[in-house]
Order: C-alpha cells, then sequence, then structure tokens
C-alpha cells in the first residue's frame, strides 16, 4: 500500500460520510421514514441495495474457500437460494408491499390475533435482531481481519498487532458506518449502497482480469486447474455423463446428498423462504408494487448472473498460484496484494470496504428496526412520539453494532459461520410459505417452527454432534425435517385464528390459491394473485435466470456444451415468460353491444 492507496480509502470514507449526513434529513421525520423510507424508493435503488447488501467483503472470501475445497459446484449452496429469490419476485414481492408493514416481525400480529402472536412477534424480533444478526455482522468483521491482516495494512501503518487487535480497527469502520446509517436511516443505507455495490463490483473485475493475465489468459488458466488438483473443480454440476447415462461424480467436490439438500430443501426450508428481513425492509419501501417486483427482479439479475463468475475465476487462478495456502478464503486478498498496481489497489481496497459497510450498514439499520418497530414501540412504549422513535431507532442501532462487535470475537472461519447461519435459519421456511395461502396456518405453528429450527441448528452445529452428521446436506433434512414434525403436531394440536382476523388479513393482502376459500366467500372479495400463472412465471424465470448464468460461464471457462444447452434453456424460459406476462385485452363492444352482453 502507498500513500496514494491511502488517500484514495481516505477519499472514499469522506465521500460515504458526505452523503449520509445529507441524507439525515429525510430519515428525521418518523419511524417509516427511518426504516422504510416514507415508501419511497425507485426500483432500480431498492434492488441494487438488496445486491449491495449480500455482496459482503466475505462472500469473495467464501468463495476461494468453497472453490478451493468443493470445486465450482459447491456453490450450490447459496446458488439454491436463486429458486426462493425468484419466487419473491412472483410471489411475495407485491403481497409484502400490500402489507404496508416496517417489519416482516410486524406482519405477525396482522396474520394471527391474541397473545400466542403478541409472543411470536417479540420472540421473532429478538432472535432475528440480536443472535441471527449479530452473527451476520460478527462474521462480516472476521472477514474485514482477514483481508486487514492478508493486505498487510497495520504492518503499514507501522503497527504489530494481533487478531484481537485487529478486530478493533474493524469495529472502527463499524462504528464510522454506525455514525452515517444512524443519522440517515434507511435513505442513507440504500443510496451509499448504490455506489458501493458497483465500486465492489469494479474490484472484482478489476482482480479477476489481472489475475487472469498473470496465468497467461483463461485458455491457460483452464488446463493448469484441471492438473492442480484430482478434484473435478471445473464442473458446474457434481454428476458426469457416460454410456450409461447421467451419474454422480466420482471427484465431486460435494456429495450427493448435500447436493439434493440444497436443490430439494435448502431454498424452502430456510427463514428466507419468503424473502427475509433486508429485502422485505426494501420491498415495503419501494414505492408501489410494480416497483417492488421489479426491485426484486434486478436483485437477481445482479446478485447471480452479474456477480458470480469474477469470484469464480479469481478462486481458479488462487487454487493455481497458491496451491499450499492454509487458508484459502485468504488467496483472494492475497492476489490484490501481489499483483495489483498502485492506485488500482487502493481502489479495490475501498471497494472490499464498501462491500464491507453495504453489509454493515444494512445489518445495523434492519436490525433496529426489530428493537424500535416490534420490542419499544410494540411492548415497552406504544404511545411513543414519532421523535421519540427515530432516537430509539438511533440507539438501537448503537446497541446492534457493539452486539455485532462481540460476536466478532468469537468468529473463527467464514465458511463454517456461513454454515451456522443457515443451520439456525433452517426449519420454519414452509410455515413462512404456507402462512400467506392456507388460512389452517396458526401462531403457534410459526412459534414452534422458528424457536424448534433454531435450537436444533444450534445443538447440530456443535463439535460434539456435528459428527453424527455425514455430511452437512444430512444435517439440513434432519433440521427440516424434525422442525416440520414440531409444528405440525402443535399447529393440529391448537385451535386456528379466529375468523375476524383471517378475514381482515385476507382483505389486507387478498392473496391467490385455494387455501382462502372460505374467506374469498365470507367476505365476497377476489384475490389480486392468480397464484396458478405465477407459479408457472417462477418456472420460466428460474430457466431464464440459471440458464444465463449457466451459459455465461460455460462459454467463459471453455465449456460449449453447457454453455449452447444453457443458452437454449434461457432462451426458452425468456419466451415463455413473456407469454405468460402479456396482459389480456378484452375485446371491444361491438355496436348494439353492452358489456354485459359480451
Amino acid at each position: 500500500m502507498h500513500l496514494v492507496d491511502w488517500l484514495i480509502i481516505l477519499l472514499y470514507f469522506l465521500l460515504t460520510m458526505g452523503l449520509g449526513l445529507y441524507l439525515s434529513r429525510r430519515a428525521a421525520k418518523s419511524l417509516v421514514d427511518f426504516f422504510v423510507s416514507g415508501r419511497s424508493l425507485p426500483w432500480w435503488l431498492a434492488g441494487t441495495s438488496m445486491a449491495a447488501t449480500t455482496f459482503s467483503i466475505d462472500t469473495p472470501l467464501y468463495i476461494c474457500g468453497v472453490v478451493a475445497s468443493r470445486g465450482i459446484a459447491g456453490n450450490w449452496e447459496w446458488w439454491s437460494f436463486g429458486i426462493s429469490h425468484i419466487i419473491l419476485i412472483y410471489i411475495f414481492s407485491r403481497l409484502w408491499r400490500r402489507s404496508e408493514i416496517v417489519t416482516d416481525a410486524e406482519l405477525t400480529e396482522m396474520r394471527y390475533g391474541g397473545k400466542m402472536a403478541a409472543v411470536l412477534r417479540g420472540t421473532k424480533a429478538f432472535l432475528f435482531a440480536v443472535p441471527i444478526n449479530c452473527i451476520g455482522i460478527g462474521y462480516a468483521m472476521l472477514a474485514m481481519v482477514k483481508v486487514v491482516t492478508a493486505l498487510e495494512l497495520t504492518q503499514n501503518l507501522g503497527l504489530d498487532l494481533g487478531e484481537n487487535q485487529k478486530i478493533w480497527i474493524v469495529v472502527g469502520i463499524s462504528i464510522f458506518v454506525l455514525i452515517y446509517s444512524g443519522f440517515s436511516g434507511l435513505w442513507g443505507v440504500v443510496t451509499t449502497d448504490f455506489f458501493q455495490f458497483f465500486l465492489a463490483m469494479f474490484g472484482a473485475i478489476a482482480v479477476a482480469i489481472v489475475a487472469v493475465n498473470h496465468v497467461g489468459g483463461i485458455h491457460a488458466l483452464i488446463p493448469q486447474v484441471q492438473q492442480a488438483t484430482e478434484m473435478d473443480v471445473l464442473s458446474f454440476f457434481p454428476i458426469t455423463w457416460s454410456q450409461g447415462g447421467l451419474r454422480w461424480s466420482d471427484v465431486a467436490g460435494i456429495t450427493a446428498t448435500t447436493f439434493a439438500a440444497y436443490l430439494f430443501v435448502q431454498w424452502w426450508s430456510f427463514r428466507r423462504s419468503d424473502g427475509g428481513g433486508e429485502f422485505i425492509q426494501r420491498l415495503a419501501a419501494a414505492k408501489d408494487e410494480a416497483e417492488a417486483e421489479k426491485s426484486a427482479w434486478l436483485f437477481n439479475i445482479l446478485n447471480y448472473i452479474v456477480r458470480t463468475w469474477p469470484w469464480i475465476v479469481v478462486a481458479l487462478v488462487a487454487i493455481i498460484i497458491y496451491p499450499d495456502l492454509d487458508d484459502p478464503e485468504l488467496g483472494y486478498p492475497r492476489l490484490m496484494l501481489d499483483f495489483l498496481p498502485p492506485v488500482m489497489l487502493g481502489l479495490v481496497v475501498a471497494s472490499l470496504i464498501a462491500a464491507f459497510m453495504s453489509t454493515v450498514s444494512t445489518s445495523i439499520n434492519w436490525g433496529a428496526s426489530y428493537l424500535t418497530n416490534d420490542l419499544y414501540l410494540r411492548f415497552i412504549h406504544p404511545r411513543a412520539s414519532q421523535a421519540e422513535l427515530v432516537l430509539a431507532g438511533r440507539l438501537a442501532s448503537g446497541l446492534v453494532t457493539v452486539l455485532g462487535a462481540v460476536a466478532a470475537f468469537y468468529a473463527t472461519d467464514i465458511t463454517t459461520v456461513f454454515r451456522l447461519v443457515i443451520a439456525i435459519g433452517t426449519g420454519p421456511g414452509l410455515v413462512l410459505i404456507l402462512r400467506w395461502f392456507w388460512w389452517r396456518i396458526n401462531a403457534a405453528a410459526e412459534l414452534a417452527a422458528m424457536i424448534g429450527g433454531f435450537v436444533l441448528g444450534s445443538i447440530s452445529s456443535l463439535p460434539q454432534f456435528e459428527q453424527l452428521f455425514a455430511d452437512f446436506g444430512s444435517r439440513l433434512l434432519f433440521i427440516s425435517s424434525v422442525t416440520a414434525f414440531l409444528w405440525l403436531v402443535v399447529m393440529f394440536l391448537t385451535p386456528p385464528e379466529s375468523d375476524e382476523i383471517l378475514d381482515k388479513f385476507y382483505r389486507r393482502v387478498r392473496p391467490g390459491g385455494m387455501g382462502w376459500h372460505k374467506q374469498r366467500k365470507r367476505t365476497g372479495i377476489a384475490p389480486l394473485q392468480d397464484l396458478g400463472k405465477d407459479l408457472l412465471k417462477v418456472i420460466a424465470a428460474i430457466l431464464l435466470l440459471f440458464g444465463s448464468m449457466f451459459a455465461i460461464g460455460g462459454f467463459f471457462l471453455l465449456q460449449p456444451l453447457t454453455g449452447w444447452i444453457s443458452l437454449l434453456v434461457a432462451v426458452a424460459g425468456g419466451f415463455w415468460l413473456r407469454q405468460l406476462s402479456k396482459k389480456k385485452i378484452l375485446p371491444m363492444p361491438r355496436p348494439g353491444l353492452d358489456e354485459n352482453n359480451l
């Protein structure tokens, strides 16, 4: 790191702080302004913010570790969530915007009634704001410490610090994030997210280009990777084609059980099955339902089609250049340090800091929204003024930052913590989906699913219990199965919600499907959702999204057969989706006929 690199980073900090403080007035008016931007976000800003939120500093490091240990197919650990994110576009985005909530926990007392709904709301708010959210902040801080170490940033400043001491530097950056996010609320978070995302993407692409050129280009990279390891690193799927047909690859980086769990269980069993808190916050903040749907589409394009391959390419180069690296997650920052020239290094380091700040700022604001809206306003001070709620939101932001810093001191490995986050969030997903479309789901069932999944995920992550499972996939199957048994038993042993609560929820959200037949009959109100057609759109969009992603990867990584097949799948999915999305045009009445005759 040279002086010019440090000046670039300093300039980035100043611009971010200035933008956050400039937007602070927009957040000071009310709770809705502070946490959902007055419900006025345009789709392009909301969608880019979603992508920036998931693009943390830990992500490229995590992917380096995944590709080195499990091959490209190991990325199904996060690719599988693309299924639920496509479902979010056509099934849930409009429902969330129509509900006009501030947090997803608030929906519980709209969907359910009585003391059980209040207990569920408070429990959910606490679990999401404190343990789950703070673990996420903690492992983002861990990734930042790894980058600080790998880039020798503290040595450049003349400091000889241990790992725990370096965490304090990262905490200092987090406090900086707290200042602008605490003043500006969600407006400041999403606006800085917009610039941070594109800066972070610039950094990822720059590292990929420099790294590939260093090994002689993509045509030299592929054979070197194939020779560097006995594992089938380059396969997108852990299967091979032989004379007998498709079979499981003997050198696949992940087992059949784990791949099956990713593809058929994880996306619907995880707690983000109907959106996820940070995404829901942005959908609720969108200008209207159409803007919410478009923002979800933009997120999917940026998250899966745009971001995937620069990281994977860097991970492949790292396998060749650093074959004996003890921690493969450090391959990404090592490539930056070894091959980027001055100025470019400063920009890329700033891009990683941007990725870190975008995730932490979102986590701070999101966690504070639960503490303020679902705990303080709901249970402690229901008559609080809007000014008091904004102040409470800022204080809650500080508390979340402190707890996240505490979690950082106990995190050791990014991939391990990422799997912990998945494990403790697995289980309640099916209930979260069904509550929108089946009147019989009650508060007790959702509470049992949430607590059961969290407890089972936590216990199964302990070292003494981890060895009971053959692989991560069997662990997810165990958590999902036991949790499903628990909530089904609880649901049928407890009474359903009252007709008054169910009718009120249906009038507000107007979901489709057969699960609300009684409510439609009682209220006389038609649904605003064609569930059958929307499910067909989901299938078509999945073909379009994954086909596009694998077509780019296939052609770029010199796998033309995969590229052409994927391109055909994408085209077919896009054409089908276009046909499904065409609006029906009613015939014009002929002279002498009125609409009733038609």
